[in-house]
């Protein structure tokens, strides 16, 4: 049930002609597949349901994978007619890619570190320079070649060692996010003999080159809850256990500072937090808490010279940053630096020698604040576009005046700038190449508001391309998450183009539940305030329509993990709104997943939906969890995904909520499950094997309005 939220890519415009073009009745070829009733009576202290479908929780069971593959081969039959178009469409979308490719390199600690595709890869290829980057590659890692042969693969992180000489990397080979570490010798190319399992995926090295901190995570539940330490070239057996958490509400994390002094181990939950600190120098000795948990405080920590930086949320729901000295880290000897401030949201920090950096929101958008150390005088950068995404990058070095930043929005590529903050100039080093003749002057993006059932402005970012006409005659892609505080940016998407050139306007609606306009947007979406985000995205759906943006007939939702759970509820509100629905690996078996522990990730949830042990959350989870709500009405046409090894909402939810939808929907609208049988929550791996995915959600959409070609 964890967040997806870059799963879905938003779209725009349809060709000329779409709009006339009558919509399709679904095949009659085949009977969609009937899953078999198995009544299960599922018994909690407020009452007792019956779960007909309980049986597909069976992971092994030869009866479940069949009715999957069932399940694929009904989706497969029922989208036959637009194979061509399905095909065309991934052949467009990857023909946008430039295929040998690299990132912009970052300098870290000597060496410039990049990632490079070659024409035809699936995978990155992890590359450095020593010096300049002029001098020879070196290439630490091929995931090519790593994953040659396997159905699914990918790296997790990677980290080098303080004296460049050893990599520390973890992949996945299964998608189930239980990772594997790994050690490479950079001099010689060999791994190390030892493999550590169950990992979260990250690394964090000492400073004497051969101690490593990992974090484990529990196979059942998924949960990172123990740290160890391993000494390198050992058997992993006789690592040292150095915390366990307790609270199975909370998860942990090992990274480390900026300045390579210290190591912090964070401990979370989704309204709490607490931070340990070791000086890397000494890993042998014991972590420091730097100020212990407490209900509803929010806080990380950074380092600088002398002094810890703290952004915090006590007192301030925005969030404030203070700082406080290394040798007391009390409450009492922190200082402040940035007040609370009821219209901006502190989302992050950057250190720098002479300058510090702060991340804000404001009014849904991101804003670039710097701040010079010495005398305190400040400036914003300045972007220009009604609706756009500003974040800071990967700034390893601490004794520049140069900003690294990346910028995109609805129209403009993926953009990465080095800002010089003494001189207030910026330089463009790389515009993501988008090939096949885009141009961003062809599009035009809008900021609109929708107002709520209670009065609440919701913003709206929209993009289409010009020509688009406001007369209820173009289709619409309407998308949103709206869980666990995620702000859906608005960015841009190539594969959106495919869309957006076909006569889609793509809109993205900023609903309660994320954190876009501060924190208590986030607070007013969440727990037994929930339905505000259901509301939100329906108001914003009944915007588009009276203003002629578009018609039922031609308006698709689609949302992914939560942000499928939102399809779930919406379909059950207000069916009569969507012509078709997307949603991806879907969260919508609430109440029953919430009273299972040995599910990955349920205990850690109770603070974004409440504890179902307590009546009242209880009752209002039952009354908008769409497996539990699904009823006899028609619903719109609908293609629900998922996979097999899907680690954080389980494929089951989907091919329950499926079946059941089957036996009581009235309609005859298409309803498709397809599951990747290969892969997990993200999908499948490689750059071009997810485009069969887009490309699949695409080819559902436009033969709904009659296109096939």
């Amino acid at each position: 049930m964890k967040p997806l939220p870059t799963l879905l890519l938003g779209l725009g415009l349809l060709l000329n002609g779409v709009a006339q073009a009558q919509s399709t009745k679904p095949s009659s070829m085949q009977k969609p597949p009937v899953a078999a009733i198995k009544p299960k009576e599922l018994t909690s202290p407020f009452g007792t349901r019956t779960d007909n479908y309980y049986w597909l929780n069976e992971r092994e069971n030869p009866e479940v994978i069949s009715y999957l593959n069932a399940e694929n081969a009904y989706t497969q039959q029922q989208l036959a007619p637009v194979k061509g178009l399905e095909e065309k469409l991934f052949q467009e979308i990857k023909g946008r890619i430039k295929e040998q490719d690299e990132s912009v390199p970052y300098r870290d600690n000597g060496y410039y570190y990049y990632t490079r595709f070659e024409a035809g890869a699936e995978y990155p290829i992890y590359c450095r320079k020593k010096g300049s980057l002029s001098a020879p590659e070196e290439i630490l890692l091929n995931a090519n070649e790593l994953g040659k042969g396997k159905a699914y693969y990918q790296i997790g992180d990677f980290e080098v060692s303080d004296d460049n000489q050893v990599l520390a990397y973890s992949e996945d080979v299964v998608s189930r996010r239980l990772y594997t570490l790994r050690f490479r010798n950079l001099k010689t190319g060999q791994l190390y003999p030892e493999q550590i399992p169950n990992t979260s995926g990250n690394a964090v090295w000492a400073a004497d080159n051969q101690t490593v901190f990992y974090t484990r995570k529990d196979p059942g539940t998924l949960l990172d809850f123990q740290l160890y330490r391993h000494t390198l070239g050992t058997d992993p057996k006789q690592d040292q256990l150095i915390y366990e958490e307790k609270d199975n509400t909370f998860r942990i994390g090992v990274g480390r500072s900026k300045s390579r002094k210290y190591i912090f181990l964070q401990a979370e939950s989704t309204m709490s937090s607490e931070t340990r600190f070791l000086d890397a120098a000494t890993p042998a000795a014991a972590f420091k808490t730097f100020l212990p948990r407490e209900a509803d405080h929010l806080y990380e920590v950074e380092h600088l010279g002398q002094e810890f930086y703290v952004r915090s949320n006590a007192g301030a729901p925005n969030f404030r940053l203070l700082k406080t000295p290394v040798a007391n880290t009390a409450k009492t000897a922190w200082q402040e630096i940035i007040p609370h401030r009821k219209e901006v949201f502190l989302e992050n920090m950057e250190l720098f020698k002479d300058y510090l950096v702060l991340g804000e929101r404001k009014e849904g958008l991101l804003q670039l604040r710097v701040i010079r150390w010495q005398d305190k005088q400040e400036h914003y950068l300045n972007f220009g576009e009604p609706a756009y995404t500003a974040a800071i990058s990967i700034n390893p070095e601490f004794d520049t005046p140069v900003l690294r930043y990346g910028y995109s929005s609805l129209t403009t590529p993926s953009s990465t700038f080095d800002y010089d903050m003494s001189t207030r100039t910026r330089t463009l080093l790389k515009e993501q190449t988008v090939l096949g003749g885009f141009n961003k002057q062809d599009y035009v993006t809008e900021r609109q508001y929708a107002t709520a059932t209670d009065g609440t402005r919701i913003p709206l970012s929209i993009v289409y391309k010009k020509g688009f006409r406001k007369d209820g005659s173009a289709p619409v892609l309407q998308y949103a998450y709206g869980s666990y505080g995620i702000s859906m940016n608005p960015t841009f998407s190539a594969a959106r183009l495919s869309l957006l050139d076909r006569g889609f306007a793509y809109v993205i609606c900023h609903i309660r539940g994320g954190q876009e306009m501060g924190r208590q947007w986030y607070e007013d979406g969440k727990k037994l305030k929930k339905k505000n985000t259901f509301t939100d995205f329906t108001d914003c759906s009944k915007f588009l329509l009276d203003q002629k943006y578009t018609s039922p007939q031609k308006l698709f939702a689609m949302g992914g993990s939560a942000g499928g759970l939102l399809m779930g509820a919406v379909v059950n509100l207000h069916p009569e709104y969507y012509k078709g629905v997307v949603a991806a690996v879907p969260f919508v078996d609430v109440v029953t997943t919430m009273l299972d522990e040995s599910i990955p990730l349920t205990t850690g949830e109770y603070d974004e939906w409440g504890n179902p042990n307590q009546q009242q959350y209880y009752n209002y989870m039952l009354s908008y969890s769409p497996y539990d709500q699904v009823k006899a009405q028609a619903y719109p046409n609908m293609l629900v995904t998922t996979g097999l090894h899907d680690s954080q909402v389980q494929y089951f939810e989907p091919a329950k909520w499926v079946a059941k939808l089957r036996t009581l929907k009235t309609d005859n609208n298409l309803l498709l499950l397809h599951t990747d049988m290969a892969a997990g929550h993200g999908g499948a791996s490689g750059r071009f094997k997810s485009i069969h995915d887009t490309a699949r959600q695409f080819a559902f959409m436009l033969m709904l309005l009659g296109v096939k070609a």
